[in-house]
């Protein structure tokens, strides 16, 4: 029997998936504020929740969310210890930032320089409470 070698396939990360309470909320937010578009929505009457794939390029282009909004959640959902954050590239911080206070975003930490003073970092909430971090390019 001769020994078979398997080539590693290109992984790329296609999507995260949050849970939202309110999911026309979630989708003004990620839509009209974040400018993400909406790719693909599908009901799922037999499990009682809906999924929606959003973001700045198509599914099959680039990383998306999928918002998944189960129908009879009534609570807010506890998102752990382990959670961390998205973050979202934009050109510049502080004009970001006047945007998204004048849309009455809550800002978790207002936009600053790094300790290292090598990037402005801001960070903001979405309606569910997930926090996103805003960026600046490296170069």
């Amino acid at each position: 029997m001769t020994e078979k070698t398997l080539t590693k396939p290109d992984f790329r990360l296609d999507h995260t998936m949050l849970r939202v309470k309110d999911l026309e909320l979630s989708l003004d937010f990620y839509t009209r504020i974040l400018g993400m578009t909406v790719h693909r929505k599908t009901e799922y009457p037999e499990g009682r929740f809906t999924n929606t794939f959003v973001g700045y390029v198509g599914e099959d282009e680039g990383t998306n969310l999928e918002l998944t909004c189960n129908w009879d959640q009534a609570e807010e959902y506890n998102r752990g210890n382990a959670w961390g954050h998205l973050a979202l590239k934009v050109a510049d911080v502080y004009a970001a930032s006047a945007y998204l206070k004048e849309q009455g975003v809550e800002f978790t930490k207002e936009p600053s320089p790094m300790k290292n003073g090598t990037r402005i970092l801001a960070f903001i909430k979405d309606p569910d409470g997930y926090v996103i971090e805003l960026n600046e390019p490296l170069s």
